[in-house]
């Protein structure tokens, strides 16, 4: 009760919230959430490869299907793996660790070096058809190489990754090589501002810092190229696009923290072609152009990862982002899933400008004049791309900050470096649009609680209907993979998979249509997985239900549709519930017989495979009730029937109900006996079985006896010993000892004597112990110390010894020895000549009579704290 509770609280509050925030669904909460069909657990996954090496962080991919290669960077090395099996070990390896001098200085810059004084490649890419390009953060000193892709081996020769490569190997990083131009995004030094940079470019070219920051700590995710140029009516650039997550300078306080700046998502473009301004805007983008990204709830939302596709013309083009609630929502956990056309982005950006007010501190509408020329004015609204025709809203003529395009071409503007200066002026004080960039359909396709995805990667599979499907795989923060099918404004989610035993990160996924496989990158390692796995579907209802556009029934078992003749194909991926022939899923299940006595419970299982089918229990052709009576509780679990009375006889069906269509998943057969059964020896086991009970019950009174004897016994055993070693343990300090004697040392128990044995005994305990007055004596550096188990007051040191006691504690050096000021313990005396006869008397009798003199000493009022 309390978990459906939680539920609607929670829809109902982030319903409430988005609706203030102005965005408000046309869909619930609820049906804007979507459950996983079926769940795969680790030790359930099949066909899936695993590559792993004794490195970390597997996080940089690069598939070439054509080559069929695989490359990883990892931490401190690049791999290249066969990607039809990446753990098949034929991989190649480069190590590339960051020197010891650079771990070095990186450790007293006060970094971690358990995970960031290493050399974390960050970027890996394609540079030309003989050379890969690839940058590391090497211990907070980027570096980056051209790699012989056949030799594949390091250069003797590293090029300076300041300019192109983040220092910090947790920094937000987006990178793409473009026609040789190297267009990056990030913070690249520990003090300055996050950049879009283009290098390996004859003209190099950053983002503007003054007098207006273009980029407001930004932390990038993904860069994306779109073809723009190809077949364009009006010689428009090939574009990038950046997504990222900044400071928004819109609102100034949270709708939830009034003293936090909230952060928005944002996509900005520039143009390939830009080679910035010849005065104003000098090696500075004179493209670049911002603006705000919204899915559901504005403000609020965490861009996670960004992917692209198209149908072959740049016109049809779609980003599908992954979003993921703000720190300030705090307990609670979400993602929302959002696809954004081209046309849409492009909207924004042909829209009006922002301007930064001084006196308000913040960004609002800018309604001035726009400078002229305004160069690539699109007059059309319908332009022709790839042979076709793309239509698009009425566009206005194209404002600064657009690119160059025939339209400019004509009024003499060829390049960037020809704009006047009032555009380039106009273009560096509004960088931000005002027009939001807003989801198909005005709402996002999945809002998915306690989820957060790190990663999106997306793929167009044509099924039987003749319709093509956008398939997304969603990764999440705790190592699973949710399939989803994009249906109309909807996504269904086929399954979740867990491709990782332990929780970590997905960190990257990409789709190989050569080998039908997505690829995994995480902490741990490489994980290759089928992107399907019909076989998991045993029946055509299964098949169907899935709704998996690369699965179809062939009328035996479910198959991959890319490996099978379409004829004679059963799948249905809009409703999920037609082409089967047989009204049972799967078949007559092998009958099961349970009996019980009167009054006993029974639970009758039923494994539901989908999460999405509900139970429907029938007992002798009727439906049993799931609100409890007659004492038949339907559960997840199955069936239990609880006290069985004679009429719970009778034969049972368990059906799974989904979307209409019912899978017979059990068969029982239930007999209840009312007693039990009469046979001739029935009426002597009463009698056998009270004889038993009378046999045990002596034998237990037996042992429970024996038990107690024998304690008394051994407990009087006990005291007599501990008796006798009480009487041995008592000693007289005059009686003859060995030359050499083992004296103990003083125990706590001796310090914790009453004052009427302090009177009474001066020198003999009856528990063995010897009484030491503190006083000076000589230290001896080579005598054994010991520390004492107990501290009691220190006693004063004593006055200085008469002189006629010549051979008094100053003749036993190896007897008393000091410790710590006033501390002493007794140590074996040791056989040494004597000095003179007077050393023949007894021992006993001169340390008598010195303990004598001492123990009549003053005590002084401020003790040694170390002394015993």
């Amino acid at each position: 009760m309390s978990g459906g509770t939680d539920h609607l609280l929670t829809a109902l509050f982030v319903a409430v919230v988005a609706a203030v925030m102005g965005y408000p669904s046309r869909r619930s909460a609820t049906d804007l959430d979507a459950t996983p069909r079926t769940t795969v657990t680790f030790d359930e996954l099949s066909g899936v490869r695993f590559f792993s090496m004794h490195t970390l962080n597997y996080s940089t991919l690069l598939l070439e299907d054509d080559r069929g290669i695989l490359y990883v960077g990892a931490r401190g090395a690049i791999f290249a793996l066969n990607s039809s099996d990446v753990a098949d070990g034929s991989h190649r390896t480069i190590h590339w660790e960051a020197s010891p001098e650079k771990q070095m200085d990186c450790l007293q810059k006060g970094k971690n070096n358990k995970t960031e004084c290493f050399n974390h490649v960050r970027f890996l890419q394609r540079l030309n058809s003989t050379h890969l390009y690839t940058c590391g953060t090497y211990a907070f000193h980027p570096l980056c190489a051209a790699i012989d892709a056949d030799r594949f081996m390091l250069p003797s020769h590293f090029e300076e990754g300041k300019e192109k490569c983040p220092y910090d190997p947790a920094r937000g990083y987006t990178g793409l090589i473009v026609d040789g131009g190297l267009y990056t995004a990030t913070r690249y030094e520990f003090r300055s501002l996050p950049d879009i940079r283009r290098n390996l470019h004859q003209r190099p070219l950053k983002t503007e810092e003054s007098p207006l920051h273009w980029l407001n700590d930004a932390e990038f995710v993904a860069s994306v190229l779109v073809r723009e140029s190809e077949d364009s009516p009006v010689g428009d650039d090939d574009k990038i696009y950046y997504f990222f997550t900044e400071r928004a300078g819109e609102e100034t306080t949270s709708f939830f923290d009034k003293s936090q700046v909230v952060r928005v998502a944002r996509v900005a473009r520039v143009c390939k072609s830009d080679v910035g301004g010849k005065k104003i805007l000098q090696r500075k983008w004179t493209s670049f152009m911002k603006a705000r990204l919204v899915c559901y709830i504005p403000y609020y939302e965490v861009l996670r990862s960004v992917c692209s596709l198209d149908a072959g013309n740049w016109a049809s083009t779609v980003f599908y982002a992954a979003f993921t609630l703000s720190a300030q929502w705090r307990t609670m956990e979400a993602s929302a899933v959002c696809r954004y056309s081209i046309s849409a982005v492009q909207q924004a950006f042909e829209g009006p400008y922002m301007e930064y007010q001084d006196s308000a501190r913040k960004w609002s509408r800018y309604d001035g004049a726009v400078p002229e020329p305004r160069p690539g004015s699109v007059s059309a609204s319908e332009c022709r791309v790839g042979g076709g025709t793309a239509s698009f809203p009425p566009l206005t003529p194209v404002s600064p900050g657009q690119c160059i395009t025939d339209h400019s071409r004509r009024k003499g503007y060829n390049s960037s470096q020809d704009l006047p200066n009032s555009v380039l002026d106009f273009v560096k004080l509004h960088p931000l649009m005002f027009e939001e960039v807003k989801p198909g359909g005005g709402e996002p396709l999945l809002v998915k609680k306690n989820v957060a995805y790190s990663r999106l990667a997306v793929d167009r599979v044509q099924a039987l209907d003749g319709h093509a499907y956008d398939v997304l795989f969603m990764g999440t923060g705790d190592g699973w993979i949710h399939k989803a099918v994009v249906v109309g404004s909807g996504i269904h989610i086929v399954d979740e998979v867990q491709v990782f035993r332990d929780p970590q990160p997905v960190e990257s996924l990409v789709i190989s249509h050569a080998q039908r496989s997505l690829y995994v990158g995480a902490a741990s390692g490489i994980l290759q997985m089928p992107l399907a796995s019909c076989a998991r579907y045993a029946s055509c209802y299964d098949c169907v239900l899935a709704r998996d556009p690369y699965c179809a029934w062939d009328g035996r078992a479910c198959r991959p549709t890319a490996t099978t003749a379409s004829t004679g194909l059963v799948q249905d991926i809009q409703s999920g519930n037609k082409g089967c022939r047989s009204s049972s899923g799967r078949g007559f299940p092998k009958w099961k017989n349970r009996t019980v006595l009167q009054g006993d419970d029974v639970l009758l299982p039923c494994d539901q495979r989908s999460n999405l089918a509900r139970a429907v229990w029938l007992l002798n052709g009727s439906k049993v009730p799931s609100s409890g009576q007659d004492r038949l509780r339907v559960g997840v679990d199955g069936l239990l029937v609880t006290d069985t009375l004679p009429q719970h006889t009778g034969e049972y069906r368990c059906y799974g109900e989904e979307r209409g269509l019912r899978t017979l998943l059990a068969a029982y057969s239930l007999s209840v006996l009312p007693e039990l059964p009469h046979s001739p020896t029935a009426a002597l086991r009463p009698h056998a079985a009270r004889q038993t009970d009378s046999d045990m019950k002596v034998v237990y009174v037996s042992a429970i006896v024996a038990l107690v004897v024998l304690c008394a016994v051994l407990s009087g055993v006990l005291l007599y010993m501990s008796c006798l070693e009480k009487r041995k343990g008592k000693y007289v300090l005059g009686e003859p000892r060995p030359a050499s004697v083992e004296l103990q040392t003083v125990s706590a128990n001796c310090l914790r004597k009453g004052r009427r044995e302090e009177e009474e005994e001066e020198l003999t305990y009856p528990d063995g112990c010897l009484r030491i007055i503190p006083g000076e004596a000589p230290t001896a550096p080579t005598s054994p110390v010991k520390e004492l188990p107990a501290v009691v007051p220190p006693l004063p040191p004593p006055p200085p010894l008469p002189a006629e006691l010549t051979n008094g504690v100053g003749a036993l050096p190896n007897v008393l020895r000091k410790m710590n000021g006033n501390s002493y313990m007794l140590l074996q005396q040791q056989e040494e000549p004597l000095a003179s006869p007077l050393y023949s008397a007894s021992f006993t009798e001169e340390l008598s009579k010195i303990l004598e003199k001492r123990k009549h000493t003053q005590l002084v009022e401020k003790l040694d704290e170390s002394s015993v």
